[in-house]
Formats: structure tokens, sequence, C-alpha cells
């Protein structure tokens, strides 16, 4: 794969900014990467490497992937994509997808099998001796979730960039929460990342494609709104919001 591309320079400073700003990464660290197949997530993993090795940091990475067990799933070839990176690629076979999009889930079959995901994530970190554990969610991926609290929760809240779990037992860590989507997706092509085929039937379908794709409207209004929309969620005047 290439090693570097027109946009690794932004990427990298913007990592970098994240992980300085909220204390993401320590000496010493053992920090377990959850990896989906997507751009984020491999864009994550890359960044991560690369940046160790420019900085008096030692961390070590261990990727993870929970396949949801549908037909179709590609959790070895996505450790083949690792191996080239550098990697061994733990992956975790279950049968979530299937559970969350059966008759006997009255719960949203996104809500459920990301619950489920993140409950293997947390146990496979904690059997490799990982106290982090780094997600690929990014700027807009915190905007959106914003907004869906927002619609569909009643309440203002999103993902934070560090987050700790269980009285500080796990913290998860987003070093791409200052990152656009489509420097991520510039990214990812000029690296050449393989793209693997989202097997979930309910894949674009959700309520978080709705509010994307109404973002994205609001977005070709004024190229400012994204950034004041970020801004905001850190710029919040108590005393203006209803009790």
């Amino acid at each position: 794969m290439p090693r570097h591309s027109y946009t690794y320079k932004a990427l990298n400073s913007l990592v970098g900014k994240a992980i300085h700003r909220y204390g993401m990464i320590e000496d010493g660290d053992r920090i377990a990467v959850a990896l989906s197949g997507g751009k984020d997530s491999l864009t994550l993993l890359w960044a991560l490497a690369e940046r160790r090795k420019r900085v008096p940091v030692h961390y070590d990475l261990c990727p993870i992937y929970v396949d949801p067990g549908f037909t179709g799933g590609f959790g070895d070839d996505l450790a083949d994509t690792c191996r080239q990176l550098g990697f061994s690629l733990t992956v975790d076979q279950t049968d979530n997808g299937l559970v969350a999009h059966s008759a006997a889930n009255r719960e949203s079959p996104c809500f459920l099998c990301s619950r489920l995901r993140r409950k293997r994530l947390f146990e496979i970190a904690d059997r490799l001796g990982c106290r982090k554990l780094a997600l690929g969610h990014n700027k807009d991926d915190i905007i959106e979730t914003f907004f869906l609290n927002v619609c569909y929760a009643g309440e203002i809240s999103t993902m934070v960039p560090r987050q700790e779990f269980f009285n500080g037992r796990f913290i998860v860590i987003r070093p791409l929460a200052m990152v656009d989507e489509q420097s991520i997706r510039r990214f990812a092509a000029s690296q050449q990342f393989p793209r693997y085929a989202n097997p979930c039937p309910s894949a674009g379908g959700t309520k978080r494609a709705e509010i994307k794709a109404m973002l994205e409207g609001l977005y070709r209004t004024n190229r400012k709104i994204k950034g004041n929309i970020y801004r905001a969620m850190s710029h919040v005047k108590m005393a203006y919001l209803l009790k």
C-alpha cells in the first residue's frame, strides 16, 4: 500500500491535536483498535501505527474485528489487510447481527447489534491486556450522534473523544474526532484501502443515514455550518437551556 498521501499531513495533525487535547494516549499503553472493515477504522489503525514511529511515546496496537455473523463476511480478507499493515488481527465470530435482526428482538437492530459488539470488544480487549479501546468515529459521526439523540432520544448529548467506562477500568478513545469524513474518504482512496461490502440488511436504511442526508443538505447552504455545530457542542450556555 502507498505510504503517504496528500491528505496525510492534515489528517496526522488533527489526530495529534485530538490525542493531546483529550489525553488519549500515554507511554506504555496497550490499545485495542476496533475494526469494522470500513475506511474510518482502517484509517485509524494506519494513523496510529504511523504516529507511533514519530513520537517519543511507546504504545502497542491490537486490532480486533467482531464479525456479526451475516453471510458474505470478510473477516479473512480483513485479516490479510492487517497483515499488510504489520498487524495480526483478532477475529471474533458472533451471531450478534442475526440476533439483532431476529423476530425476538424488540429493540432497534442497530442499537442491539452495537451494544452486543461493544460488549465483545471490551471482553476481548480485557483478554488481550488492553485498557484502552480506540474507535474510528469521526467529526461527522459526533455531529450526527448529537442530532440523533436530540431527535430520537430527547436529550442533548453525543459521543465524546475520551470516555471512561466501568469506573475507569476501560477508556474509549476516538482519535479521529476532529477529522471530517470527506478527508478520511480521500485518504483511504489514496492509500488504496480495500472496500468491503457491508452484508448487514439494515445498511443505508437507518435513522443515522436520514440524519446524515439532512445535515449534508444543510452544509450545502453554508460551508461554515458544520464547524459551527461542532464548536457549539463545547460552547454550551446552560443558563439558556430549559430546566
